[in-house]
């Protein structure tokens, strides 16, 4: 089974209100994943370093060249910069921001035309490829095929890597669990330096235990303070398609 990858964006922009009303109008089109909100410079820097976002909202009405020197800054740290629109109450900074190559600039308040063929532009521009769910272990002559929808986690065993599987099998890799980090759909994530655990199987979250919890296993997996950002995460998604029903 196949399916197309979403865009993430991350939002910079002190005022609640204004972040608010752009995820509203990016949940229509579905393929858009907010990976953070940064109230400032500092912070959304940051977020991009850490999350390498497709698409970055930067609102200009405060500190304008402070994110603009951002912008340019970035070019010492990421190969590939992400595609950044300005937002602000007037066309003040639109020339500053066409140097400074940003893809686009929007006018407050939003507009949803306007939003609509900025994303249009956008998905013409950076196709999402299909994410494969096949995965090719190879060991000297021999090919094993996979179907990721199985795994229910990696494990580092010191240079090698265990695929443990829904059936409860083990397979044994003879490469590094950092090695396979990028190779995996974007429902696999890294939670600790020894494990990677495929989402779809998440039961539970246990902040308290530092543990996750997963679909008929008993043992649930680790994770570690240097990987909480991406727990952090994974409970906003798994919420985000839930009910709450908070004690």
């Amino acid at each position: 089974m196949n399916a197309l990858m979403e865009y993430t964006y991350l939002i910079i922009d002190s005022d609640a209100t204004s972040n608010l009303q752009l995820r509203h109008f990016l949940e229509d089109y579905g393929d858009f994943q907010c990976v953070q909100l940064s109230k400032n410079c500092e912070e959304g820097q940051n977020a991009i370093l850490k999350f390498s976002p497709d698409l970055v909202f930067v609102n200009l009405n405060e500190n304008a060249n402070e994110y603009f020197h951002m912008v340019s800054d970035l070019h010492q740290y990421v190969k590939d910069i992400p595609l950044i629109i300005g937002i602000s109450k007037s066309k003040e900074y639109a020339y500053q921001a066409i140097k400074n190559n940003f893809f686009d600039y929007w006018l407050l308040p939003y507009n949803e035309f306007d939003i609509r063929k900025s994303l249009l532009k956008l998905k013409k521009r950076v196709p999402k490829e299909v994410e494969s769910h096949t995965l090719c272990l190879q060991s000297y002559r021999d090919y094993q095929y996979v179907n990721t929808n199985d795994i229910l986690y990696l494990q580092a065993d010191n240079n090698n890597t265990e695929f443990v599987m829904a059936d409860g099998s083990v397979i044994s890799t003879y490469k590094t669990l950092k090695s396979f980090e990028q190779q995996l759909p974007k429902n696999f994530v890294r939670i600790h330096q020894s494990y990677i655990l495929n989402t779809n199987f998440v039961a539970r979250i246990n902040y308290g235990k530092a543990i996750c919890s997963l679909k008929g296993r008993k043992q649930p997996l680790p994770f570690s303070k240097s990987y909480k950002g991406n727990v952090d995460l994974l409970k906003k998604l798994l919420s985000k398609n839930s009910i709450s029903a908070q004690n």
